[in-house]
């Protein structure tokens, strides 16, 4: 009686197994299933009202802002005390200059952003076709860059065999 119950049990978990992932490479599942309307992504305009001067407004572009559009992250941002105009992208920051200077003393490679996108985005395809046997829940993410983790153990041995100081770390021996 009990041979009957595990090979029943052992050829649902067979077909259970042989569930596809369709050809998913994104390391997050969070997906639209359905083809309506996103209510978050509708945000209601300001209140229309007349301008102090009509000279001072903006002149209309194509697909440009609209002083009625929100903006959400700016209005969070000055409910919390902070500055809205830092969101706006200009650049480096007259504050951060020296540290960008010292940070770029060795040279800076151009495009390195859009070269980390394309081997990121190869190195999670590669993955995804790879990781199609594991059965129950995975952490994606750990599992695509888990040959690109740091041993930090390892970098502090490698080193102090250099012979460079590692104040930050703990004495030999402790």
């Amino acid at each position: 009686m009990a041979l009957p119950r595990i090979l029943i049990f052992m050829l649902i978990f067979a077909l259970a197994a042989c569930g596809s992932r369709k050809e998913e490479t994104n390391l997050r599942r969070i997906k639209r299933t359905s083809n309506g309307p996103d209510e978050f992504s509708i945000i209601p305009g300001k209140p229309l009202q007349s301008p102090e001067s009509y000279a001072a407004l903006p002149a209309p572009t194509p697909g440009g802002g609209n002083i009625t559009d929100q903006n959400p992250n700016a209005d969070g941002v000055a409910a919390l005390g902070g500055n809205p105009g830092a969101l706006a992208e200009t650049g480096i920051a007259p504050n951060e200059a020296g540290l960008v200077s010292y940070a770029s003393r060795y040279g800076v490679t151009p495009g390195i952003r859009q070269t980390l996108a394309r081997e990121d985005l190869k190195a999670r395809q590669r993955h995804g076709k790879v990781n199609i046997f594991h059965i129950g829940p995975t952490d994606d993410y750990a599992n695509a860059y888990k040959r690109q983790w740091l041993d930090a153990f390892a970098e502090e041995r490698r080193l102090r065999r250099l012979g460079v100081a590692t104040p930050s770390a703990p004495p030999e021996g402790q």
